[in-house]
Parts: C-alpha cells; sequence; structure tokens
C-alpha cells in the first residue's frame, strides 16, 4: 500500500475529503517522526511501537574492493509490532 492509497482508505473509512485525510496522515507520520528524533518511543497500542535503536560501530567488508571498512555508529528506527497486529496478520 502507497501512502496514497493510505489517503484513500482513510478518507473512505472516515467519511471525509482526501485533502483531510491527508493532512491527517501527514501529521501523524509528522508527530511519529518529531517523537522518534527526540528519543522518544512512540506505542500504539495493539498496533505496535517505534523506537530508535543504537548500532555499534563494526567492521564490514565492501563487496566490490573486497576491502575491510569500519561503519560508523548509527541509530535506526525500528518498528515491534503488538499483540493484537500479529494475531489479525496471522489469521
Amino acid at each position: 500500500m502507497t501512502k496514497s492509497e493510505l489517503i484513500n482508505v482513510v478518507a473512505s473509512k472516515t467519511e471525509t475529503t482526501k485533502k483531510n485525510a491527508e493532512a491527517a496522515v501527514n501529521a501523524m507520520l509528522e508527530a511519529v517522526t518529531d517523537a522518534l528524533v527526540n528519543g522518544e518511543k512512540v506505542s500504539l497500542v495493539g498496533f505496535g511501537t517505534f523506537e530508535v535503536r543504537d548500532r555499534k560501530e563494526k567492521q564490514v567488508i565492501n563487496p566490490q574492493t573486497k576491502k575491510k571498512m569500519i561503519a560508523p555508529a548509527s541509530k535506526a528506527p525500528a518498528f515491534k509490532a503488538g499483540q493484537a497486529l500479529k494475531n489479525a496478520v496471522n489469521k
């Protein structure tokens, strides 16, 4: 599902315009992004949890040159599905 398809579904389920649905979807995505940037977790009960995880510095191999190099430490967004979502997917 693409973002535009999601907007269409939200518009039809909430019986609102696509413009209002797009504003709602964009606001939700922006709120989740802002929370993650600020180091906060976002928990949507029954759906899942978004969080930022730290990745340690590690040694990797460049596949083109076969040379060993160091991948620097970084942060990565992560999602852990909630039980209700897992159950819905496994039906």
